[in-house]
């Protein structure tokens, strides 16, 4: 007799041996497989199996108008998008099996317009390891790129492209002194070369730190949650106005992608190298001229500032009379100058001294508080303009 029904095929059991006709269900299941396959279609149960009806497309309900913070949006987009890049970093590559090496386009990036002479902002970090570089405009022209300068403790680059004047739409600059956590920013960009995306979200946080593509700290990032992807990077964060607020350039993800922490460096930070960079194509800072010992080697001496290494009698340090090591007639080193506070900001490591002198002006006098022969004293200093890396 018949048995149950298995996806519309039959089985019985055989009258002499008593097995169910078929075999196993899986049998049976690939059976129906390969019966729909050569039928061209798939083997449903019956009930699946409808009359024929007839059917049309559902009445489309109306929409309304849009909210006014989607209208917002939009209009920023549409502003601002224009200024957004493609940066396409080129590597040369040798083929296998081949001795000539090839130029191709490796990795992608984001940038923005700075102004109508054709100056592109990126990170360094997009363009660090490339040979060359191309820049694909809004409506799809692409230029070879120039670079024109870099800093990289800031993770700023600047490249240059030959193009008119009427296709370069320069972003809008805001300032990043005044911001909020809480405030809504949009980031355009390049997420995985997926071009003039965009994502939003607030200020999740201020003044950050995150390190730099030579190890520096830069201080001052701003952490948002709008999604950034590599890709992004480069590409300009947005307050509500569509002005520049910051550069994105990191993310904090273990599986590389984002997981609602992305870092940009601030505007402020932005609109002070920049002009440098086109202008010299370096950027000076305010220093003292010196050589610093490593901080790992103050911490095992259990020193607990910056050790002054080589001071060039020349130099800002020098004309003020600080002290570096010395070396003794025995062949043993004597410790000089330990620099323990800028004004009254205390500095604890190379990172902390650099970054709290790059609040003053070159030529501005700062007073440095010394230890020396363990003795505190007060030593006043005329900053110098020293180069950043």
């Amino acid at each position: 007799m018949y048995q149950g029904d298995d996806f519309g095929i039959r089985s019985a059991t055989h009258p002499a041996t008593g097995r169910q006709r078929g075999g196993p269900p899986w049998v049976r299941l690939a059976m129906a497989a390969l019966i729909g396959a050569a039928l061209g279609r798939y083997v449903l149960p019956a009930w699946f199996a409808a009359p024929p009806s007839e059917a049309s497309p559902r009445s489309v309900a109306p929409r309304g108008e849009l909210w006014d913070s989607e209208k917002a949006t939009i209009a920023l987009f549409e502003r601002v998008s224009p200024s957004v890049v493609y940066v396409s970093p080129i590597a040369r590559v040798r083929p296998l099996f081949s001795p000539n090496p090839i130029e191709v386009e490796r990795g992608t990036g984001s940038g923005f317009v700075w102004d109508k002479q054709g100056h592109i902002i990126t990170n360094v970090h997009v363009i660090r390891e490339a040979i060359a570089a191309r820049v694909t405009l809004h409506g799809g022209k692409r230029y070879d790129a120039k670079l024109v300068g870099y800093v990289a403790e800031k993770d700023i680059a600047v490249l240059s492209i030959d193009a008119p004047s009427d296709d370069l739409h320069p972003v809008s600059i805001g300032t990043s002194r005044d911001l909020k956590v809480g405030q809504s920013v949009f980031a355009i960009g390049n997420p995985f070369g997926l071009d003039s995306t965009l994502t939003t979200g607030i200020i999740s946080a201020l003044d950050r730190s995150i390190a730099s593509v030579v190890g520096r700290t830069i201080e001052g990032v701003i952490q948002t949650d709008a999604a950034i992807n590599p890709g992004n990077s480069g590409g300009p964060l947005l307050d509500s106005a569509g002005r520049l607020i910051g550069v994105n350039t990191a993310i904090l993800s273990s599986s590389g992608s984002s997981a609602g922490i992305g870092f940009a460096v601030p505007v402020d930070v932005v609109n002070r190298v920049v002009p440098q960079i086109i202008a010299h194509g370096r950027v000076e800072r305010p220093g003292l001229g010196v050589n610093l010992v490593p901080d790992a080697l103050a911490r095992q001496l259990d020193i607990n500032g910056v050790i002054l290494y080589r001071v060039a009698p020349d130099s800002a340090a020098g004309r003020a009379g600080l002290q570096g090591v010395r070396e003794l007639r025995n062949g043993n080193f004597e410790l000089g100058d330990v620099i323990l506070k800028v004004g009254d900001t205390p500095v604890t490591s190379q990172d902390a001294l650099l970054n709290t002198l790059e609040r003053y002006e070159v030529g501005e006098e700062v007073e440095l508080t010394v230890l020396r022969d363990s003795k505190q004293r007060s030593v006043k200093v005329q900053l110098q303009a020293v180069e950043a890396q």
